[in-house]
């Protein structure tokens, strides 16, 4: 089984795969309830990365060319049909590299890469420079981070789990800032862009610079929510239906449901 998936590929299935990739500091429980929302024809398949839930004794990853590495040996075999990418936030920039190492590569890319509460990988990114500071207090980096908002519930009056998390926030905030560091390179896949109008942490313009982060189709939505709409209904419903607009304007057949 693949150690980044944290759910198995359903038997039989033929559908589009969405591979659904996390923010810092959470976890594959950020898309609880995608695969009910997606729509048909998906198969919302959330990547859980080292360092947290199941994994939290993995050691965690900071450095991008190698979890790009890392997501290819153990993904690469699922992804000569049908797929999709999804990213939240620091997900964005992983799932725009790892779609970015396939099309180097001469492999399959993604039918369609989205990306939600996350500023184009060509632009820089003070917030997450500042967040690195090391004298930085942990109630100050969960503060500049959407405030409690950034820690699942189930968490936060669990003082040794939080402490955890924290310190794969911290992680996760030096993998984003390798995965922001290498030049950007248009995809040939069709790219959506998911903002909020009231994200405390990225404006809707800097979301909707992902259009120079492909040569295809380009389509950009505000949706209802702060930072982590990724939680919320609107969402998965979009991307299903973005998925489902590309599926019929291109060769891929969408799965139907028995």
């Amino acid at each position: 089984m693949q150690r980044y998936l944290a759910v198995r590929p359903l038997t039989g299935e033929n559908g589009i795969r969405l591979f659904c990739f996390h923010h810092a500091g959470g976890g594959a429980m950020s898309f609880a309830g995608w695969r009910q929302r997606v729509g048909p024809g998906i198969s919302a398949l959330p990547v859980r990365l080292p360092g947290r839930e199941t994994r939290r004794k993995d050691p965690r990853i900071t450095d991008g060319a190698r979890l790009v590495e890392e997501l290819d040996a153990d993904l690469g075999g699922l992804l000569d049909e049908p797929y999709a990418f999804y990213g939240h936030s620091m997900g964005a920039l992983a799932a725009y590299r790892f779609a970015e190492h396939r099309v180097r590569t001469g492999q399959r890319p993604p039918e369609l890469l989205a990306v939600g509460a996350c500023s184009a990988p060509q632009l820089p990114s003070p917030l997450v420079d500042a967040l690195l500071r090391p004298e930085l207090p942990d109630e100050e980096l969960i503060a500049s981070l959407g405030g409690h908002e950034s820690i699942p519930a189930p968490l936060r009056s669990r003082l040794s789990w939080l402490h955890g998390t924290l310190a794969t926030l911290r992680a996760d905030l030096f993998l984003a800032q390798s995965l922001r560091s290498a030049p950007m390179t248009p995809l040939p896949c069709s790219l959506a862009a998911y903002a909020s109008e009231v994200d405390p942490l990225v404006s809707p313009a800097e979301v909707r610079s992902w259009e120079h982060c492909t040569t295809a189709r380009f389509t950009f939505r505000t949706v209802l929510g702060t930072h982590f709409f990724v939680r919320g209904r609107e969402l998965p419903r979009a991307v299903g239906e973005a998925l489902r607009c590309e599926a019929a304007t291109s060769d891929v057949t969408p799965y139907q449901a028995g």
